[in-house]
C-alpha cells in the first residue's frame, strides 16, 4: 500500500504518538501527529487523511468534544476513538458522534490496522 494518504494520530501522550507511528508505517501508512485537540483543529488538510485516531482524553479537552468541531467545520473524514478510560458514559458519547471504531488501550495492532484499513475503502 503506498504512502499517500495519511491517518492523523491525535494523543497528548508523546509515547504512544511514537508506538502508534511504528505501527502505522510498519502497515504502510503514513502518520501525521497532532500532540493536542488545538493543533489538529488548526490543521487544514483534512483531504489527505484517511481517517484520524483520536484519544478521548485530551488534557482539557474531551475528544468527543473536538469530534463534534470538526464535524461543525465540515470534516467528513471518519474517526476511531481511543481511551484509557472507558465507561459506559464515554463509549455511549462516542458512539452517538457516529465513529468508526471505539477501541480501549491498549489496543490490539490488528483492532486499530483493521478498522483504519475498513475507513480507507469507505
Amino acid at each position: 500500500m503506498p504512502l499517500c494518504r495519511s491517518v492523523f494520530v491525535v494523543d497528548d501522550d508523546a509515547s504512544m504518538r511514537t508506538s502508534l507511528t511504528r505501527l502505522l508505517r510498519g502497515h504502510g501508512f503514513d502518520a501525521t501527529l497532532f500532540e493536542s485537540a488545538g493543533a489538529l483543529l488548526e490543521h487544514d488538510k483534512f483531504h489527505t487523511a484517511i481517517c484520524i485516531v483520536l484519544d478521548i482524553g485530551l488534557g482539557g479537552k474531551s475528544g468527543i468534544d473536538v469530534r463534534r468541531s470538526l464535524t461543525e467545520q465540515g470534516v467528513t473524514a471518519p474517526v476511531i476513538y481511543i481511551t484509557g478510560n472507558d465507561s459506559p458514559a464515554n463509549r455511549a458519547a462516542a458512539l452517538g458522534s457516529g465513529c468508526l471504531a471505539y477501541l480501549t488501550k491498549p489496543s490490539t495492532a490488528e483492532s486499530l490496522i483493521g478498522s483504519i484499513e475498513r475507513a480507507g475503502i469507505s
